[in-house]
């Protein structure tokens, strides 16, 4: 009998020293111990700690925040229109001991968080217009331009519409209904990108290239606009000088023509026939041109100075 208990004394404290009892939660992680596969305490957090070898078992699971990223799926939008959505989404275990009966580990919860996320998701999409899953709530078009959008030809509302970020914060509200039953915090969903299937690409485009141009039109109605109201104001401005300078002209000239007129006044009185002879002189010289004759009689008042001479 001694010859069999030694043995299993040993055995059993050769097990004991190479299965440590002791082990370490790293910062950053929680543990769970169960025994015979039922849990046994509370969540442990980082430091060390103590088990039973052989009959308890430490799971340990993340504290910090993990990622989740679903395939692009093609979803029909509310208005007929197909995009390939991608979305991630963050989460953490909330619940360590719900989380490790009921999915286990981080694979079981990628797993279940793709079918709530992707359903969400779907659903989600195909209620709402493509214009409100790429726009934000706050948009607003360049240059006042009022938009018109239609469903199926009947006219919506531009209030009734909702931004992007409205319906990520209900697809998280409606999604994290589910989680914490698996001891899961969903944290946030967002979309990482939106692609159009071509169809919908050609659409965008003619859209995008028909608000530039009610855009580039308005520009240019009010440039046109700014246009005349500066060329009218450089016509009455361009009026106004000439009627001055047509004024300050005529001014002129009066007093010039006066000044003259007193100067041939005084000159006329000073000599009277002087005068006379040096106006006749003048009226000669403009009177007959280079290659002119003029032709007079004898007794013409203007021929009287050249008679004389003679």
């Amino acid at each position: 009998m001694k010859r069999i208990l030694l043995p299993l004394l040993l055995v059993i404290v050769l097990l004991g020293v190479t299965q440590n009892p002791f082990f370490v939660v790293r910062e950053g992680e929680q543990a769970l111990i169960t025994q015979f596969g039922r849990p046994v305490g509370g969540v442990l957090g980082a430091g060390i700690h103590v088990r039973i070898p052989f009959i308890q078992t430490v799971h340990r699971f993340e504290r910090r925040i993990l990622q989740w990223d679903g395939d692009p799926n093609q979803i029909p939008t509310k208005d007929k229109r197909y995009i390939f959505l991608d979305t991630t989404a963050r989460w953490r275990i909330a619940d360590p001991l719900r989380f490790l009966m009921t999915v286990a580990n981080e694979t079981g919860a990628q797993g279940r968080l793709d079918d709530i996320i992707d359903s969400v998701v779907r659903d989600a999409v195909s209620g709402h217009l493509l214009v409100e899953l790429v726009r934000g709530s706050d948009y607003q078009a360049p240059g006042g331009v009022i938009e018109r959008i239609e469903i199926e030809g009947i006219p919506v509302a531009m209030e009734q519409l909702l931004g992007r970020e409205e319906i990520l914060a209900s697809m998280l509200e409606r999604a994290r209904e589910s989680t914490p039953e698996y001891g899961i915090d969903l944290i946030d969903i967002q979309i990482k990108r939106i692609n159009y299937v071509e169809q919908v690409r050609k659409r965008v485009y003619e859209r995008m290239i028909s608000e530039r141009k009610q855009v580039a039109a308005q520009f240019r109605s009010e440039g046109e606009g700014e246009r005349a109201d500066i060329l009218g104001q450089m016509e009455r401005e361009l009026k106004s000088i000439n009627s001055e300078a047509f004024r300050q002209s005529e001014e002129i000239r009066g007093a010039a023509d006066a000044e003259a007129a007193g100067i041939y006044a005084a000159a006329y009185g000073s000599d009277p026939d002087f005068y006379a002879f040096v106006r006749t002189l003048e009226a000669y010289r403009r009177s007959v041109g280079k290659n002119g004759r003029l032709v007079l009689s004898t007794d013409s008042d203007f021929y009287r100075y050249l008679k004389s001479m003679e």
